[in-house]
């Protein structure tokens, strides 16, 4: 019985958050409303179905209930679809023709209480369409990612692949269940839990993971791979770091590009704005220059401007940052071993 209860605990905490990312979602007025909006009826086409998983395996349903909660796979598949077509495509917009796709969804929301949903013939053909259904757009939005690979930015491809994995993996577990394979089947809303704990994270995160923000950028995916190996032979070879007054405008001047254009390479290929990308690369000297024997008895100001800071402060900051100790403990871990 506690086992029972601790997973009714765990599958209803993740269908709570999923609702309440649902919500936030569709009321989201910044970046771009569209997208939120197909965001938000991912989320809540998942949370239905899986809602309906968690109240039948703990109550008995009636068939028009147990319906409501197929219905959810009707309208993941088609708006999964949009959603990666506006990502790619920068359209504001889908032309009306495409809301055409959500008519079996409509079709069956208005037909719940006529649908058998009783475990007879008609109800597993029923249930193995409305599988089907999420196949076939399931298909086509893994084709919308592969298409667009070459033309749009890695993370926008990251961020809608890791949607699709998601669904396709809820989506396996279903299929497993239609075919009557032996499958726990409270484990698919277990399941979801933590996919939706994962997404939470990720969302919330969107300083490090934000896909609208070189939206309107002209840099695709393969240039801004080509600019980020000029810029780190830049680095590498005429050790730009150790300038103190190097910015994102002398490097952009120093490359012929617009700073926009830099800080979006840097920023999709080593997931660092431009300061902690120059950081990392003083930090990387500076921890040479702690443990080399000729210069470990040098002072700590020494070692910060020879590593291209202009002040000691700036240099043990950023230090502790980047490896979590100071430069002093730094040099004593490393030399005492």
């Amino acid at each position: 019985m506690l086992a029972k209860n601790i997973i009714l605990v765990l599958a209803t905490l993740g269908l709570f958050q999923g609702f309440f990312l649902f919500i936030y979602l569709f009321t989201l007025k910044k970046g771009n409303r569209i997208l939120n909006i197909y965001l938000s009826l991912i989320l809540l086409g998942l949370t239905i179905r899986i809602g309906k998983s968690i109240l039948g395996y703990y109550i008995p349903l009636e068939a028009w209930q147990k319906n409501i909660g197929i219905s959810g796979s009707l309208i993941v598949g088609p708006v999964l679809w949009f959603y990666g077509i506006i990502l790619f495509q920068r359209s504001k917009t889908l032309s009306k023709s495409y809301y055409l796709h959500l008519l079996p969804f409509t079709l069956f929301a208005l037909m719940l209480t006529f649908i058998p949903s009783n475990g007879d013939f008609e109800t597993f053909w029923n249930y193995g369409l409305v599988v089907f259904h999420l196949a076939i757009y399931l298909i086509v939005s893994w084709f919308t990612l592969i298409r667009s690979n070459s033309k749009t930015t890695l993370k926008k491809s990251k961020w809608y692949r890791n949607i699709l994995i998601g669904v396709t993996l809820i989506w396996i577990y279903y299929l497993g269940n239609f075919l009557n394979l032996k499958l726990h089947y409270i484990w698919g809303p277990i399941f979801y839990s933590f996919l939706i704990y994962a997404f939470t994270y990720l969302f919330l995160n969107r300083d490090n993971f934000n896909i609208e923000k070189y939206e309107n950028s002209g840099l695709d995916t393969e240039n801004s791979i080509a600019l980020f190996k000029k810029i780190k032979k830049l680095f590498e070879n005429e050790n730009l770091f150790l300038d103190p007054t190097i910015s994102l405008n002398t490097l952009s001047e120093k490359l012929s590009k617009s700073s926009k254009e830099v800080s979006q390479s840097i920023n999709q290929n080593a997931q660092q704005n431009f300061r902690e990308f120059v950081n990392k690369h003083r930090i990387e000297r500076a921890k040479a220059l702690l443990v080399d024997l000729e210069s470990k008895d040098e002072k700590m100001a020494t070692v910060a401007y020879d590593s291209g800071f202009g002040t000691v402060t700036a240099f043990n900051i950023a230090f502790k940052k980047i490896t979590g100790l100071t430069p002093s403990a730094y040099q004593k871990e490393n030399i005492s071993n």
